[in-house]
């Protein structure tokens, strides 16, 4: 319970406006409910949403005390009423998501926003597979995360041995990652491996492809094969061999065939004179493919999961998931 006194500043103000401002975590429909079930007493009585407040009266909150922290990007899960997700799959152990492109996966240099990790702990906070107060170190966490604007697969762990195999399996490449992408062009030969050498250039947020290799550079290496060709346009399936920034980008744009919608490597000309509208690259598949013991995790040995959409892959070259 948590006892508020009404000060000159705060009078007048209707009582649930006024909780918004002094609980800023609680969802706002949360909030109405817990006035509905009498859980804000004002001087004493079950207060009632719409009455004003007087300087000197008393609230007293039978609200959870996890409300009332000070708000970060550690607990804004807490002030999601109903959290967006788009579920792919789901166990006692991970579950995967498919962001939409322009969601962040994290919050990040002070960015505090409906991030993808947020609204997944709001999900598993809301129905209780997940109770913060009963861990002293664990939240659930994300063991991948892509580009803000690229869309696609994203795997979280519930526990903390689900989140050391996942990260495990990930640096030991034993989970395949696939991506759809639109480029500009078409690649020849038709399939293959891209191989360069990947140069990070933090100041700019960029990375240079590199022939051979330099200090600082590390090896990139991206399978891809083309699925379809139409109007100067191809669509093409990149698996990731290694997972270096900006990868896919990079080596196609270095290749001769940027992306679609890419502003950063591509070109914005041509990506006008195609009417697109952000970069078409999305993480539509995962396999998992464990060589080595998986622990709790051996159940997914061989399991491959595929989001339901791609719409650049649909809009421009008609196809489906099902058809690829």
């Amino acid at each position: 319970m948590k006892e508020l006194i009404i000060t000159k500043n705060d009078a007048g103000q209707r009582v649930d406006r006024f909780l918004s401002k002094a609980v800023p975590l609680l969802p706002e429909a949360l909030l109405q409910k817990y006035i509905r079930l009498k859980r804000v007493k004002l001087d004493g009585r079950a207060a009632k949403r719409d009455e004003k407040l007087r300087e000197g009266a008393v609230l007293r909150l039978y609200i959870n005390d996890e409300f009332f922290e000070t708000p970060s990007p550690d607990n804004a899960y807490l002030k999601i009423n109903t959290p967006r997700l788009i579920l792919v799959y789901e166990d006692d152990n991970i579950l995967i998501a498919d962001k939409r492109p322009g969601v962040l996966s994290h919050a990040g240099d002070g960015i505090f926003e409906d991030t993808l990790i947020d609204n997944i702990k709001a999900y598993l906070y809301q129905n209780g597979q997940w109770k913060p107060r009963d861990e002293h170190s664990f939240a659930p966490a994300l063991a991948n995360r892509i580009d803000r604007n690229t869309g696609g697969l994203v795997l979280a762990a519930k526990n903390a041995e689900a989140l050391r195999i996942l990260n495990e399996k990930l640096k030991a490449r034993e989970i395949s990652k696939y991506y759809l992408c639109a480029v500009l062009g078409a690649p020849e030969p038709p399939e293959g491996i891209l191989r360069g050498y990947i140069f990070k250039d933090a100041v700019k947020n960029r990375v240079y492809v590199k022939n051979s290799p330099e200090p600082g550079a590390k090896l990139a290496s991206t399978r891809y094969r083309t699925l379809k060709t139409l109007d100067g346009l191809s669509l093409l399936e990149c698996e990731l061999l290694t997972g270096r920034t900006h990868q896919i980008r990079a080596q196609l744009a270095t290749a001769g065939t940027p992306l679609l919608g890419d502003g950063k490597y591509g070109s914005e000309k041509q990506n006008r004179a195609f009417g697109q509208k952000g970069q078409a690259l999305y993480s539509y598949k995962l396999r998992f493919d464990f060589t080595a013991d998986a622990g709790i995790l051996n159940y997914l040995r061989g399991k491959e999961l595929r989001v339901s959409e791609v719409p650049f892959a649909e809009n421009i070259f008609s196809l489906r998931i099902v058809d690829i």
